[in-house]
């Protein structure tokens, strides 16, 4: 253990891209987590086990909740000293929420193979509060709260580089019906071709005063509503 952990990178036969910390339980989760996730994923996830049991200082089998709970208070860093755009300290609450999302499913990778010492999933899923009645869920307060922020809308500059940038017709098809008609992703993802009705649009009429659409010269076929979402 006096390597551990210790992030090395390597090239697989195969030709992918491999990471190993020195803990034989923690380099099969990694070589899971390959198995399942995108390379960045995988990146992400070893980084977050290193920061994690560097700051821990512990065997994997041996953590505990209370050393949880001290490794955030680690990340959280300097209180006194809050950043500008965000009103937070320390690192943002977004990426210590993914690191505790890492060590979590560390964790619980070890609880599901049943041959570890691991019996319980140190990491918990939130603090109850005393409000009475209702689910155990809605009882639940999360570790690190996430604030929630508002999407950016795009001036018509940055719109128009967007879609000219795009290579094909159906990546354009998607981002015109996010752009022009307001749909969310879930429901481009949802989309048929017999979903949507396409119109082409007349320079010098309408609403549109002859601008032509964004990305476009002006006479390419563009989205002008849903014609039905799918159920």
């Amino acid at each position: 253990m006096s390597s551990f952990p210790c992030l090395a990178r390597f090239v697989s036969g195969s030709g992918q891209v491999r990471y190993r910390l020195g803990d034989r339980l923690v380099d099969r989760y990694l070589e899971f987590v390959a198995g399942r996730c995108r390379p960045n994923t995988l990146r992400a996830v070893a980084f977050d086990l290193k920061t994690f049991f560097t700051v821990i200082g512990k065997d994997p089998v041996q953590v505990t909740a209370a050393d949880v709970f001290d490794f955030l208070a680690d990340q959280r860093g300097d209180r006194t000293v809050v950043r500008l755009p965000d009103r937070e300290s320390g690192l943002s609450a977004r990426t210590i929420a993914r690191r505790l999302s890492s060590v979590s499913g560390l964790y619980a990778y070890l609880v599901a193979r049943g041959d570890t010492p691991v019996q319980v999933n140190p990491v918990p899923r939130g603090l109850l509060t005393r409000r009475a009645g209702g689910s155990r869920r809605s009882r639940t307060a999360p570790l690190v709260r996430v604030p929630r922020t508002l999407p950016r809308i795009l001036p018509p500059g940055e719109a128009d580089r967007l879609v000219g940038a795009l290579r094909t017709h159906r990546d354009r098809a998607m981002v015109l019906a996010m752009l022009l008609a307001g749909l969310r992703r879930c429901e481009v993802l949802g989309l048929r071709f017999a979903d949507v009705q396409v119109a082409w649009p007349a320079a010098g009429r309408g609403r549109g005063q002859g601008r032509p659409p964004p990305g476009g010269p002006g006479r390419e076929p563009v989205l002008r509503r849903p014609w039905r979402l799918p159920a």
